[in-house]
């Protein structure tokens, strides 16, 4: 009987064959971690990164974009208030965090409508 066991055990050698195998499964997902990071998290670390230092930088008198749209001219900085003037005596008060982009003066003046 000792004999039909020892038979049914297999040549040896295989279990270093199921190592290596295991191994080669990682590289994959190691590669695909890798393009993951730099084609998505890396460029979005360096944006925000960006972003921060343009809140950082703000100062009375900027035009910026908000993140709901409006153009406007920083009117004060209150910590992490921004009041805005977005036209002529109307002003907002929003999160500094609202705000998505320095924006040009033109971009900032509204539209001249002609009188007919």
């Amino acid at each position: 009987m000792g004999g039909v066991a020892y038979a049914m055990a297999g040549h040896g050698g295989g279990g270093a064959g199921g190592s290596m195998g295991s191994m080669g499964a990682l590289v994959p997902l190691i590669l695909m971690f890798v393009i993951f990071y730099f084609l998505l998290i890396r460029p979005q670390q360096k944006q925000a990164k960006k972003h921060k230092e343009t809140l950082a930088n703000l100062k009375k008198g900027d035009y910026v974009l908000t993140s709901g749209g409006i153009y406007g001219r920083i009117y004060a900085i209150n910590g992490p208030i921004v009041t805005l003037e977005i036209a002529d005596k109307v002003r907002v008060k929003l999160a500094k965090g609202q705000v998505t982009r320095l924006a040009s003066p033109e971009e900032a003046q509204p539209p001249k409508l002609d009188d007919k």
